[in-house]
């Protein structure tokens, strides 16, 4: 059995999260048009998984085209320094935000 196996039931291919907490991920910069649920405003930006949502998730992007076919990945949470974010941001240096991105949308630094 996997370490995520629960009760003993094997997760499905790609319900396995692709990271974990305190791995560092880039939000990738690509322009859909369309169903997409990225804030722009994120894409290319640098930040730190704090959390692995489970269970695994239908892609909502895809699901939105009838494209999905029941496939599974994980949200994260993701926190991003507000200086990351909006340059010259004058606020406390700990500031952050923190959102959650489907799988899909980000990339391993």
């Amino acid at each position: 059995m996997t370490p995520f196996a629960v009760d003993g039931i094997q997760p499905a291919l790609n319900e396995i999260p692709v990271f974990a907490v305190d791995d560092l991920v880039r939000v990738a910069s690509r322009s859909p048009i369309g169903h997409y649920r990225v804030p722009t405003y994120l894409r290319g930006c640098l930040g730190k998984v704090v959390r692995v949502i489970e269970p695994a998730m239908i892609d909502n992007e895809e699901e939105g085209y009838g494209r999905n076919a029941g496939n599974r990945r994980h949200y994260y949470r993701v926190a991003f320094a507000m200086t990351e974010l909006w340059p010259g941001y004058g606020g406390p240096a700990n500031d952050a935000l923190e959102i959650e991105i489907f799988e899909t949308w980000l990339e391993r630094v």
